[in-house]
């Protein structure tokens, strides 16, 4: 683990290095403003279960609030094996492999469904026309017959539970479909969100952000009124971290930067801060994580984090933020790259500790355990799955298939699932 001084060094010397700018954000709120606001929480879009903490949107996904839904769904994590068309399914307590079983072409994620009694493999079939989801029943852990579905790259859930939102990444465009039956109700193009993929959702419902890796933007979507509301440019920095080749065993620390002479970013998960007001979104070409208002859909800061920023997750207690960092600025990038875990505390948006592979990786997506002990993350270029312990940073490896990519760790605390790889509410 990296101390806070030797961050705090770097920070320094990439400012002088001209990376002006590079950890930059507006304060807070304060105290009084933050209690008005919990006392008042927003007005949730018809449908949606009521906001229960204004002050933390994740106040109802701690493990304590393990819902009596799924009590009987079995301890595991679900592995989607990209080019082996196949899902690993590894038993935490045992930390082995326990069921292996084929899916459609090319999984991508595998997706709890908005009232968390189903878990959708999204196989979106690359270059390909034949897309579909897979449904596993988490009491079971075992797949049911696949439903045809266009593109489906990633899926997420209306804070109503009303509608599925397909994301055909290669269409531009989302898919609202029936949360059961996946009969599509209806459409929103988008058509200037190349590579559109992920999302999360404002505090009170009303509309998603949603991130165009192939763009470099932000799309921001009115759930209300069905339409777009607008498109978000993100600022490069001057800088980015220079990748290295590792020796075995060592383990990738910030060091030598590179002019980042990128033209636009590479934007992947997006986060909402737990005060509903601000977006974190990862930035594979930036090397760390955009902050953008919500609100007024404008960029006000932006933090290094580590090379090839990538997944985004919140810890148990909602206080820190993990980023998965998969090492590499390409798509397909090489094994043992320089990947890497940046812990950042929400309040303070100060990063706090930074966790290793020994010998370098590459994770990607993934979840936290219910009890907040374990992060779990695919290691999209090595074939294995990361256990990262959340007090230590230590990490174990799994041997899985070929090419893992987003991975769930089921059942997880929350009211309600919002998809991806499992965003609670």
């Amino acid at each position: 683990m990296m101390s806070k001084l030797k961050w705090g060094a770097l920070a320094a010397l990439l400012l002088l290095a001209g990376a002006a700018g590079l950890v930059r954000s507006a304060s807070h709120m304060p105290a009084s403003a933050a209690a008005a606001a919990a006392a008042a929480p927003p007005v949730a879009l018809p449908g949606m279960p009521p906001v229960v903490d204004a002050r933390n949107v994740y106040s109802e996904t701690m493990p304590r609030h393990l819902s009596p839904t799924v009590s009987a769904d079995l301890e595991r994590i679900y592995v989607p094996n990209l080019r082996g068309h196949d899902v690993w399914v590894i038993d935490p307590a045992k930390m082995k492999v326990v069921d292996k079983f084929k899916v459609g072409h090319s999984p991508q994620h595998v997706v709890p469904s908005w009232d968390m009694r189903t878990l959708w493999v999204t196989n979106n079939a690359e270059r390909r026309n034949d897309g579909s989801l897979t449904p596993i029943d988490p009491r079971t852990g075992k797949p049911g017959k696949a439903i045809d579905v266009d593109n489906p790259y990633n899926m997420y859930f209306t804070p109503d539970g009303k509608s599925a939102i397909v994301v055909a990444e290669a269409r531009k465009r989302l898919d609202f479909r029936d949360p059961q039956t996946m009969a599509l109700q209806y459409s929103i193009e988008v058509p200037g969100c190349a590579g559109i993929n992920h999302a999360d959702f404002a505090i009170d419902g009303r509309y998603a952000i949603f991130t165009c890796e192939f763009a470099g933007m932000l799309a921001k979507i009115d759930l209300v009124e069905r339409k777009i509301l607008g498109y978000l440019k993100l600022d490069m920095p001057k800088v980015r971290f220079k990748p290295v080749k590792l020796q075995p065993g060592q383990i990738w620390e910030p060091g030598e930067t590179e002019l980042c002479t990128v033209k636009k970013g590479m934007p992947q998960d997006i986060r909402i801060s737990p005060d509903g007001k601000r977006f974190y979104v990862a930035d594979m070409h930036a090397d760390g994580i955009h902050i953008v208002d919500g609100a007024s859909f404008t960029q006000v800061g932006f933090m290094a984090t580590g090379l090839g920023a990538h997944g985004l997750y919140p810890s148990r207690d909602g206080r820190q933020l993990y980023v998965a960092n998969r090492g590499s600025h390409q798509i397909h990038g090489l094994p043992k790259g320089n990947g890497s875990v940046t812990v950042i505390d929400f309040a303070t948006e100060k990063i706090v500790a930074r966790w290793g592979i020994p010998g370098g990786g590459s994770p990607d997506m993934g979840n936290v355990s219910v009890d907040g002990k374990w992060l779990w993350l695919a290691a999209r270029y090595d074939d294995v799955v990361y256990r990262f312990d959340t007090s230590t940073g230590a990490v174990v490896q799994i041997k899985v298939g070929a090419e893992p990519h987003g991975l769930t760790v089921w059942p997880q605390p929350g009211r309600y699932s919002l998809g991806h790889t499992g965003n609670m509410r």
